[in-house]
């Protein structure tokens, strides 16, 4: 479980592909790996990952098939810099929504506006997301839990404060990069029970 507060980003120092496999090797200052174990729990893009190796300061994980279809880390390279969130411990503050680390799929950047005080993006997202997403509803980007401001089709806004462009991935994106997307749950299940329920009537 995750919080979707990045703590900090870190860089892909080595990366080894084997078909559908990729062993990724990520650089991330000590302090951000102190007390972490193997088999730990890492959201990388927000992504949950698993630790299979580390030192003071590297970490590896070994990333499969299914995670590389669903996600945007099949794209990644050597000096690519992603968003990186521990898992949350007992009695940690909460200050972002509950985010389980598993990735529902990838929307695309399809506009930026972005001027001296404000910065803002419209991302496309697949069409059966649709009944889920509201506005002024909780979403994950790349790891990052945000609120969203408007939906237009299957697109919907963002407004990014300067405190999440410092700590995030996002400041760097482009029209047409891809974001990994998690669903609020909370959501997802309330919506799915309605509709089970009219249904049955």
């Amino acid at each position: 479980m995750f919080t979707g507060i990045v703590q900090t980003q870190a860089t892909v120092k080595t990366l080894t592909r084997r078909g559908e496999f990729v062993q990724l090797c990520l650089q991330v200052e000590p302090q951000f790996l102190v007390n972490v174990q193997l088999g730990a729990s890492i959201a990388i893009n927000g992504c949950c990952l698993t630790v299979v190796h580390f030192t003071e300061t590297t970490v590896n994980f070994d990333v499969i098939n299914e995670t590389l279809r669903l996600t945007n880390l099949g794209e990644l390279s050597v000096g690519s810099v992603v968003n990186f969130e521990r898992s949350l411990k007992v009695g940690d503050e909460i200050g972002g929504h509950h985010v389980s680390g598993h990735i529902h799929g990838v929307g695309t950047v399809a506009q930026l506006d972005i001027s001296d005080d404000n910065w803002a993006m419209w991302i496309e997202f697949p069409e059966d997301f649709m009944r889920y997403i509201f506005a002024k509803g909780f979403i994950s980007v790349n790891g990052a839990s945000l609120t969203i401001g408007q939906v237009k089709d299957n697109r919907f806004s963002l407004h990014l404060i300067p405190e999440t462009l410092r700590l995030t991935n996002l400041a760097n994106v482009e029209v047409g990069t891809r974001l990994n997307l998690e669903l609020d749950q909370q959501t997802i299940t309330i919506v799915d029970t309605v509709e089970r329920t009219l249904e049955r009537r």
